[in-house]
């Protein structure tokens, strides 16, 4: 192992961090908003790959403003899910929207298995390699990390600086208190719902800029986004980024001095150690 080969992995885990922590983004502002385990997150993220690389592949539209039309379709999709299931159980047991929310990923996975079959996909779309003095890094992962770093910003000032935003934090800090005020928090969180859901779809048409998949790949990235949850703090959507950070670092190094076979297993000891020793995450829970 040299300094460059580290350098250039580093940096590497890092960009690809940047885009885990707006996979997991999503899934901590459902919870964080509803208290709601969105196991339907994994299929989404699989449906804004197949989004992008559908876009690219059948119309030639650029992979970039295929993820705008990708966004808009996550939107109005998590919204139509929770008015149709969530919102029937949103008031019930943890464990009704936790079998809701896997009932949506079997039926959308069945779905798209049938629709897509089980080949591994790839976009085919490139950017080339861009040279920073030692490193080398491809295009693609260095504009979707720019990309969820802008996502980010948004999301940071739509929360702090819009009425909708505030709505929202409104709800998730007392849903009856906001009721009281005169805020609709059936829409507001069908609008969480919707942006969660959103955040999902983005980050997995970014990941099929660089990454092959199959219906079956958002599975992985599910996991990944509750082990960036408990790191950053679940139900904190901007400490997602600090734990898709954490994750892509030693995603990029540990395979410098293991096998990658070892990789997840660190991962999830990392998860329970978190979970043991400080249970709010890093920048603590909900906000």
């Amino acid at each position: 192992m040299n300094f460059s080969n580290l350098l250039t992995s580093l940096v590497d885990g890092l960009l690809i961090g940047v885009v885990y922590g707006i996979a997991a983004m999503g899934l901590n502002l459902i919870w964080g908003v509803m208290r709601v385990i969105n196991l339907a997150h994994g299929v989404i993220i699989a449906l804004g790959m197949f989004g992008v690389y559908l876009f690219f592949s059948t119309l030639g539209l650029n992979p970039y403003l295929a993820l705008l039309l990708v966004a808009v379709l996550g939107l109005l999709l998590g919204v139509l899910i929770y008015f149709i299931v969530i919102a029937r159980v949103i008031n019930a047991p943890y464990l009704s929207t936790l079998l809701a929310t896997f009932s949506i990923n079997m039926i959308i996975l069945g779905l798209g298995t049938a629709a897509f079959t089980t080949t591994p996909r790839d976009s085919g779309f490139s950017l080339g390699n861009v040279d920073l003095g030692p490193l080398t890094l491809q295009g693609t992962r260095l504009v979707a990390a720019l990309v969820t770093i802008l996502v980010t910003g948004a999301l940071y000032y739509f929360l702090y600086r819009t009425r909708p935003g505030k709505y929202i934090r409104a709800v998730a800090n007392n849903r009856a208190a906001a009721e009281l005020m005169g805020i609709p928090s059936d829409r507001i969180l069908a609008l969480s719902f919707g942006i969660g859901t959103m955040l999902a779809a983005i980050a997995g048409g970014l990941i099929a800029t660089f990454f092959s998949f199959t219906i079956l790949s958002g599975d992985i990235y599910q996991q990944k986004s509750f082990v960036i949850g408990v790191l950053g703090g679940l139900g904190n959507p901007l400490g997602a980024l600090l734990g898709g950070l954490i994750l892509g670092v030693l995603e990029g190094i540990l395979p410098l001095a293991m096998p990658n076979t070892w990789v997840p297993v660190i991962e999830f000891l990392l998860f329970i150690i978190i979970l043991l020793v400080k249970p709010s995450g890093l920048l603590g829970g909900r906000q």
